[in-house]
């Protein structure tokens, strides 16, 4: 009987033995790459196993019959295997696939270039926007050293990739800026009108850019201004061409700002030598007023108003009239009114509203001439973003231009007046697919219709982006873009129709461990371009829409925040071929404006034994082309090559005191702009010209930035560093 119950005991130990199965194999992603700490186990039971550093698992299990084995893994989509056990060893090859994450997921970047501080991987920061030597506080001339720009000192605008700087527009938390820089003199640089140290962060799309936004050729600049401030704060900043105060008042979910600001350049020109001799140095008096309120969880309204006033009043040869000159005097006068609300409506639904006013007031007065040129305008938008699913996002949505433009001539007492009122209404969508984490499109379209013109157009949009590796990308960018010709045209015809330009775009961006690597080709065919002839009295006629021409090149940035150690810089270089065929042109020629190489490379160190910041600016561009009327040869002449080399240094005096000081053009480099050139030849059949040069080879200001907390620790660094 012992005997019996030794050998049934041993059956039964064998049957079970019989049973158990191994289930072993490896985990991989979809490249092939394996997958370490993998979750693999029968569904309803403790058998199971995580994979090795080479994606292996193995286990066994006591389980028979039909059974469901599950894969899984933070990050990627689980799997599921039906087996069938027997005993019988189990192996298995699993690809997994990457779970989608929208956080995680490829962005598209053909042609823009984005400062944010909630994105992780950007080409520059909001700061650099001001903080760049040779910037001198202006948000367009910081721009200026990003690939895709030309620098035209004798302007100061932006020059977008082979377009004139009238192709780019502007926008302030939404909101149309009509008229960004400052009124100043022919052949004489600009700047911005706005105060820098609003914004927190901008959007800068050289081409190819949303649905969102159209009435630009070339280029749209999207500015955000600051959100609430974490206390009261008062700054007094003193400058050698004048000085500003700017107060803020917290309170719980809202916060008003109020600044006045001052400047007058006439110390700084009398004390450095100037090339033009002015009758009153430029002077400009401003006020602002900046609301912010939160609204709800997630709604913000922001409201922002300014009023502005310059003048300056300088004297110009008078090439007609070899020996003698005139003043040339200028009063500006505008006002600027924008409000915006973002917030969501639903858990899906988001919106953002914004409008905006602006009346400016240009009184000129030359020679014997008075003109006053006034604009004003209205500006509506509403936007909306629903969310249908992490994978589908669709943007909608209408826009409203309002323009009221005007100008009266006063010419020894022979005086006319022009008035022309332009309504533009547009609506677009805009729908963004996600493939996966790899790969994202975005397709759109635009219609726009114009009274003045008495048209419609539609603008397909299309962009798309792919993720080569973890730290790499390249993405995709077409579209066609349509732009009301320029005020002074529509003036003077009402025989125009919009002008277009075609932009195809494709881009390489890689960044990582704060260093970014960013390529960009691009082609721009433009169409319908306002071609005019010019007269014997020099006015224009015979109007049409019969211009053409293209803008090709290659864009290279490279920024390094790792390599030297507390040191930050970058460089950035663009190759631009253009030719165009338009305005007066007798020919397709290479416009002014654009210079076929272009350098620039900024460098900014930290230096906490002294406490300060030194930033260094170069900036180079190749010889631009210009037209002399005394040569059989259109646009044939060459002015010299533009270099700067400019200097800033921070000082932290005291925590809330800092000292700044900045040069442009240190070493003196002799820039000039070409010629300009008498409107008519003189007895010998010669047009008399004078070369148009920067109002001083170098431009340098001394400032004091007091900030006043109730903690005493906070200071401007953050602006001008």
């Amino acid at each position: 009987m012992k005997t019996t119950a030794i050998i049934l005991l041993f059956f039964l130990i064998n049957l079970t033995a019989g049973a158990q199965t191994i289930i072993s194999g490896t985990v991989h992603q979809e490249n092939g790459d394996p997958l370490p700490g993998v979750n693999a186990y029968l569904e309803g039971t403790y058998d199971g196993a995580s994979s090795d550093d080479n994606g292996r698992f193995r286990f066994t299990t006591d389980e028979t019959g039909a059974q469901t084995l599950k894969i899984e893994f933070m990050g990627f989509e689980p799997e599921s295997r039906s087996l069938l056990l027997t005993g019988d060893n189990i192996w298995l090859d699993i690809r997994l696939k990457e779970a989608f994450n929208q956080l995680n997921a490829v962005t598209i970047t053909a042609g823009t270039f984005e400062a944010s501080d909630k994105k992780q991987a950007v080409t520059i920061t909001p700061l650099d926007m001001v903080t760049t030597a040779g910037a001198n506080g202006d948000v367009y001339g910081a721009l200026q050293s990003l690939p895709g720009t030309t620098t035209n000192g004798e302007s100061g605008r932006l020059f977008v990739k082979g377009g004139d700087s009238g192709e780019s527009q502007t926008y302030i938390d939404g909101a149309w800026v009509p008229v960004p820089y400052n009124s100043t003199a022919p052949n004489h640089g600009t700047r911005g009108r706005f105060n820098p140290f609003m914004f927190q962060g901008m959007v800068f799309s050289t081409g190819g850019y949303s649905a969102e936004y159209g009435q630009a050729l070339s280029s749209v600049l999207l500015l955000n201004t600051n959100d609430l401030p974490e206390e009261d704060q008062l700054d007094l900043s003193v400058l050698s061409i004048g000085g500003d105060v700017a107060g803020t008042k917290r309170w719980n979910n809202g916060a008003i700002t109020a600044t006045a600001s001052y400047q007058n350049l006439s110390p700084y020109m009398n004390l450095v030598k100037q090339n033009y001799e002015w009758n009153h140095e430029p002077e400009s008096t401003s006020g602002a007023l900046s609301f912010r309120q939160k609204t709800g969880k997630t709604g913000i309204l922001k409201a922002y108003s300014t009023l502005d006033y310059a003048n300056f009043n300088l004297q110009q040869d008078n090439l007609n009239e070899p020996g003698n000159s005139f003043a040339y005097g200028l009063k500006n006068r505008n006002g600027f009114a924008n409000s915006s609300w973002n917030g969501m409506l639903s858990e899906k639904l988001g919106t953002n509203a914004a409008a905006s006013y602006t009346n400016n007031t240009d009184d000129i007065q030359y020679d014997q001439t008075k003109v006053t040129n006034k604009q004003e305008a209205f500006y509506l938008k509403a936007a909306f973003k629903y969310s249908f699913s992490d994978r589908l996002l669709l943007k909608t949505g209408g826009e409203w231009f309002s323009k009221h433009i005007g100008q009266e001539v006063d010419q020894e007492g022979d005086a006319f007046k022009i008035e022309l009122d332009d309504n533009t209404v547009t609506a677009f969508a805009e729908a963004q697919v996600y493939g996966s984490n790899k790969f994202v499109s975005r397709i759109g379209a635009r219609g726009e219709y114009s009274d003045v013109l008495g048209e419609f157009n539609l603008s397909p949009r299309l962009s798309s982006a792919y993720k080569l590796t973890k730290n790499t990308q390249l993405s995709a960018a077409y579209g066609w873009f349509y732009q009301t010709p320029e005020n002074n045209y529509l003036l003077q015809t009402n025989n125009l129709k919009s002008e277009r330009a075609d932009h195809y775009t494709m881009t390489f961006l890689s960044s990582a461990n704060e260093r970014t690597l960013r390529a960009e080709l691009y082609y721009k065919d433009y169409k319908n371009l306002v071609k005019y002839s010019v007269d014997a009295d020099g006015a224009f006629t015979d109007f049409s829409n019969d211009g053409s021409g293209y803008a090709r090149g290659l864009d290279l940035f490279w920024r390094d925040g790792k390599t030297i150690p507390g040191g930050n810089y970058w460089i950035s270089y663009s190759y631009i071929d253009t030719k165009r065929d338009y305005r007066n042109y007798p020919y397709e020629a290479r416009p002014s404006f654009a210079s076929k190489h272009n350098l620039s490379v900024v460098y900014k160190h930290w230096l906490g034994s002294l406490r300060s910041l030194v930033g260094v600016n170069f900036n180079y561009s190749s010889p631009r082309v210009y037209n002399d009327p005394n040569s059989s040869v259109f646009n044939g002449e060459k002015m010299s090559a533009y270099r700067s080399l400019d200097l800033s240094w921070s000082y932290l005096y005291r925590q809330n005191i800092i000292l700044y000081g900045a040069v442009t053009n240190l070493p003196g480099f002799k820039n000039e702009y070409g010629r300009t050139y008498a409107d008519r030849p003189d007895a010998d059949g010669v047009y008399n010209s004078v070369a148009v040069q920067p109002g001083s080879t170098r431009f340098f200001v001394l400032a004091c930035f007091i900030t006043l907390t109730r903690r005493g620790d906070a200071n401007q660094l953050d602006k001008i560093q």
